[in-house]
């Protein structure tokens, strides 16, 4: 063979090799790659080839498949009550991917899954098409119905949790949207719509939005005091004198109204929402100790749910900071979810159970393949101090501003909050109230409700009017649900 034609040989040679390795690169390495691409849309055309399994409440389906008698995509999704149960499920489109328990538990759905390979297999032996899972959930239909209906149209949110557990029982978010209009191949003008307006419908202020605490916030700040020892006595007086002035700075911090907040002990400081009480306290501990009990209770990280919530901030600050800090003001931002996570760590005697709203996952053949075990997620605090705040949150509803909270034949402990925000406070505050049912069984229930906007007037504007009655309904919806 002479030269050139060596040369040629060789090269021809390697241009083979090449393509076989790029061949093989493509089929082996970049394949769930190629796969998951969001410009494949054969990977979309088999997701909506079949129906989808269910996400399940109570036994009860609240998502279903429907034939669309298009060419590409046999099933789209359709969702019952959508607009109630929307920031639980999150939405499945055609078009616009998923988000969400959608999102999240695909290819459980789809019957993607590796777990799901016997059923696949069988189906396949059988001529049957492929079959989707179920995600079961841990929420509660009535006290989901409470929450959604309590919110009505008003702007805000609602989380509740069996503090025992964490199962949550309700997740609640308003104004909301129906993700059965946005689940077709032709529903571009609905998602404009959705996407474009200014109030928000889509977003889940339940996980993914955060508010100043206000004074809910309080109930970290006692237990603050009362872990690192500045109080060890609930009846007992605070050092908190009258007026009282904000750390290195010429400010007065002022309470609301005329109410006995000189030297009040926790109980009366709490019953009657002292700022000047717990901003010392913050103050007195310093950022650093603020932080450190703030962060067992969740805060300054995100929350999977699975959902992922944003994180809440206890932020690091100079000392007047941490002072408006302490009250719930400044640059301390909460989710509805964590102020619920507040209130179960205290009617759970301390301990703090981790959040969560998927139960069991469950094969076609109904097997489950995959079941949620609670788990502990932190200690905030010791029995002694949760069954002392239990007994002053309860002062709170029995005596003092979250008298609305109250249930007739159970105890009930919480805590109310009106939130500043706006340029110089020109918003109509936030609306909170937190709280906790218990009954013989223990404690089913905490929740945490957020008022984000409502046209009643300012000045009437407190959680113990307008978030407090909603909490109360979905604590007896959960009570009622255990009997």
């Amino acid at each position: 063979m002479n030269k050139p034609v060596r040369r040629i040989a060789i090269f021809c040679g390697l241009l083979v090799l090449a393509l076989m390795i790029r061949d093989n690169w493509i089929q082996f390495v970049q394949a769930d790659e190629l796969k998951t691409n969001k410009h494949n849309r054969r990977v979309t055309i088999a997701r909506y080839s079949q129906p989808r399994g269910n996400i399940i409440v109570d036994g009860q389906a609240i998502t279903g498949s429907q034939e669309t008698g298009g060419i590409d995509f046999k099933y789209k999704r359709t969702y019952k009550n959508g607009e109630m149960w929307a920031p639980v499920t999150g939405y499945s489109s055609q078009v616009f991917d998923a988000n969400q328990i959608e999102k999240l538990e695909d290819k459980v759905l789809t019957g993607d899954d590796d777990r799901l390979f016997f059923n696949r297999t069988v189906d396949m032996i059988t001529g049957k098409g492929k079959k989707g899972g179920d995600v079961i959930t841990t929420l509660n239909t009535k006290a989901q119905e409470a929450a959604f209906k309590g919110l009505g149209d008003k702007k805000g949110a609602v989380a509740a949790i069996d503090p025992r557990t964490g199962k949550i029982l309700a997740l609640a978010s308003t104004p909301s949207y129906d993700p059965s209009t946005i689940a077709g191949a032709q529903d571009s003008k609905a998602w404009n719509a959705l996407t474009a307006d200014k109030n928000q419908p889509m977003l889940n202020r339940a996980l993914k939005q955060t508010y100043p605490p206000g004074s809910t916030f309080k109930v970290v700040t006692a237990a603050a005091a009362l872990e690192n020892g500045l109080y060890k006595d609930v009846d007992t007086k605070t050092d908190s004198p009258l007026p009282w002035i904000l750390p290195d700075t010429r400010v007065e911090l002022q309470n609301e109204g005329n109410i006995p907040c000189k030297d009040a002990s926790l109980r009366v400081a709490l019953q009657w929402s002292c700022n000047t009480v717990f901003g010392k306290i913050s103050a007195d501990l310093g950022n650093k100790k603020m932080i450190d009990e703030a962060n067992k209770f969740g805060f300054n990280k995100p929350v999977d749910t699975p959902v992922r919530a944003v994180p809440s901030i206890f932020p690091k600050d100079n000392r007047p900071q941490n002072a408006m800090a302490g009250i719930g003001q400044a640059s301390n931002r909460v989710t509805p979810l964590q102020m619920a996570m507040v209130a179960a760590a205290v009617a759970n005697n301390g301990k703090l159970m981790e959040p969560y709203m998927v139960d069991k996952l469950r094969a076609p053949n109904l097997n489950v393949i995959e079941h949620h075990q609670p788990k502990q997620m932190s200690q905030p605090m010791s029995a002694e101090t949760a069954q002392k705040l239990q007994s002053i949150m309860e002062t709170v509803v029995e005596q003092g501003t979250g008298k609305k909270g109250q249930i007739s034949g159970v105890k009930v402990g919480g805590k109310t909050g009106t939130a500043q925000h706006g340029v110089d406070n020109s918003g109509n505050p936030y609306a909170w109230f937190i709280s906790y049912a218990k009954t013989d069984k223990g404690s089913p229930v905490a929740v945490a409700v957020v008022i984000e906007g409502s046209d009643t007037v300012r000045d009437d504007i407190a959680g113990g009017e307008l978030a407090a009655p909603i909490a109360k309904n979905v604590m007896e919806a959960v009570i009622n649900s255990e009997k």
